[in-house]
């Protein structure tokens, strides 16, 4: 279930009554006892109750001077005792079930650092979403590996050491600046470069972060346009932002397949030489249009010179971690790393991708304004590939037998206006995100027009319509990260095929959607959906290479943790063991 964490402030200590207190005095009872037993006791009697008088009173002074004397706790005990109490929360139930009424709540610490991914330090007012958004989703679908949390705080450490304007850095980019490469600089980089719509974007980020994490490089990001007004620093205390008077930041929009520090085409050339040291940087060209000499990237090979590169700047619109697992020099790291293969999105982005205070406050006012009192969030992710606006009537007939025939919504009774209320009806409601809003006022109305046959209320909301992709508009950008985020914080999910967009949604909430199958000649597919393998997004653009054979193979026969997509069937994903069919 989903929980919605509020803070109730637990007042401690308090004492009894005078007359409880006066119940506790052995003395006064056994004074009053003795007065009343002494005309009918013998002599011998009365030795012993005084022999018994005495040994109690010794005991209660010897028991007082031990309390006295013991060492008081210390700060750290205290501290901690009013951490305990102060962090205890009353969790509201918000999955699938009724409301819980406030007497049975369940008290329940919020996981702020969401399984030791995170690491405690940072400025909370500097970017509220960094720990609130364990308030709001339902926690990590799996138990990070104690390895990965290692080698996060590891990297911490290197960039931190590395990062931009540190004297490391400083020393690799006027050797950068001056073509003098010294071979012992302590700090190698890899720039990621700011290219395509949002989601790409994204998956493009924790893609480039893992390999950074298995070449021990540093990864520093182009703010392009608008990405500081998206996401807060991961990192602490150093930058994750390349500067502005970055010596190659001029060429970054030019650099394409046919530059000379191009990769691919300096092994086109079979120009690399062997004998002179490499060079200070390098291009790699990892876009859908990569021919194969780039796509060499992905063979142990190559790796083992690029790795002598103190500079890789790299341009994709691909999330290509899953041919890094088919490459066997990394392949131990990524066993130790990721147990469960289908969590590499999920924990990393996690990790690195929060939203700004302004994104951040788009995701909570609308979630508690129309999300947050559901039994039940539906999140439907629309994307329609398509020249002309829309809406289409095959596209709404493919939603609707979906979530219908997979019990994701209830039908509606359109024989009878109105239906027995239910004392406590469930709730379900339905975040939509789409360019068109006519999807959104058909479900809309359908809801409102016609009673459901199972009682259930349910609400359709849709936070924003802009008809068309603007990648280049700030607060475009901004409602997309938003609407992603929201999605991601359903119960259950349907996305749409080939879209980056639900991608982001699924991995962030550690979903596996109903993925929608793409329409062929404007007909709604049958079946409408099937529902995912795993939560990871698909590589939609893999190589085909067997590095070693060096000819062409199905890369989705190799491992048994590498499988074609589901909704793209020449696309790779990471599947886990428990999936496998």
């Amino acid at each position: 279930m989903k929980r919605l964490i509020t803070i109730r402030n637990v007042e401690g200590g308090g004492g009894g009554s005078d007359d409880a207190l006066k119940n506790l005095n052995p003395s006064s009872d056994l004074e009053t006892h003795s007065y009343s037993e002494k005309k009918n006791t013998t002599l011998p009697l009365m030795r012993l109750m005084g022999f018994f008088l005495v040994s109690f009173m010794l005991f209660s002074v010897l028991f007082s001077i031990s309390v006295v004397l013991r060492d008081p706790p210390s700060d750290a005990v205290l501290e901690a005792s009013h951490t305990t109490t102060t962090t205890a929360t009353t969790v509201f139930q918000q999955q699938g079930v009724n409301n819980i009424p406030s007497d049975s709540a369940v008290e329940e610490p919020i996981d702020k650092l969401i399984g030791g991914l995170l690491t405690d330090g940072f400025d909370e007012r500097s970017c509220l979403s960094r720990y609130q958004s364990a308030s709001y989703h339902k926690g990590l679908s799996a138990k990070p590996s104690s390895y990965l949390i290692s080698r996060l705080r590891k990297y911490e450490a290197l960039h931190k050491k590395c990062g931009p304007y540190t004297e490391s850095y400083n020393k690799t980019v006027n050797e950068l600046r001056s073509g003098q490469f010294s071979e012992s600089s302590p700090c190698k980089y890899v720039v990621w470069i700011s290219f395509s719509g949002l989601g790409n974007r994204i998956l493009t980020l924790a893609s480039a972060f893992l390999y950074a994490l298995l070449t021990d490089r540093v990864l520093l990001v182009d703010p392009g346009k608008d990405m500081v007004d998206l996401f807060c620093e991961p990192f602490p205390e150093v930058s994750w932002f390349l500067p502005s008077d970055f010596p190659l930041k001029g060429q970054f929009h030019d650099f394409n397949q046919k530059s000379e520090k191009c990769y691919g085409k300096i092994l086109k050339n079979n120009s690399v030489a062997s004998s002179t040291l490499p060079p200070s940087f390098l291009y790699l060209h990892l876009v859908h249009d990569y021919d194969d000499e780039d796509k060499l990237f992905f063979c142990d090979e190559q790796q083992h010179f690029l790795k002598k590169v103190p500079w890789l700047l790299v341009k994709t619109d691909n999330y290509f971690a899953p041919s890094l697992f088919l490459m066997p020099s990394f392949e131990k790291e990524l066993n130790d790393l990721f147990p469960n293969k289908e969590t590499i999105f999920h924990f990393l982005g996690r990790y690195l991708l929060h939203p700004t205070n302004n994104v951040w406050g788009l995701v909570v006012r609308y979630y508690q304004s129309y999300l947050a009192n559901a039994n039940e969030r539906v999140g439907i992710q629309i994307r329609v590939f398509d020249t002309e606006p829309g809406p289409f009537q095959h596209v709404l007939d493919q939603i609707l037998a979906c979530t219908l025939k997979e019990n994701l919504l209830p039908d509606v009774n359109r024989d009878e206006d109105t239906v027995s209320p239910s004392e406590s009806p469930k709730s379900k409601a339905v975040l939509m995100t789409s360019l068109n809003a006519g999807y959104f006022e058909k479900v809309r109305d359908m809801y409102w027009e016609y009673p459901t046959v199972t009682g259930e209320v349910v609400g359709i909301y849709q936070p924003s319509h802009e008809e068309h992709q603007q990648s280049e508009k700030q607060m475009h950008n901004q409602k997309a990260w938003a609407e992603m985020y929201l999605l991601s914080l359903s119960d259950v999910l349907v996305t749409s095929s080939w879209s980056t967009f639900g991608y982001v949604a699924q991995g962030l909430g550690g979903l596996k959607p109903w993925i929608l199958y793409k329409p062929e000649n404007r007909t709604a597919p049958n079946p409408a959906c099937r529902r995912a393998m795993s939560m990871e997004p698909c590589f939609h653009a893999p190589p085909f290479w067997d590095c070693r054979a060096k000819r062409g193979i199905d890369t989705g026969e190799l491992v048994p943790h590498v499988r074609h997509c589901e909704d793209m069937s020449w696309g790779l994903k990471l599947v886990d063991r428990d999936n496998f069919d």
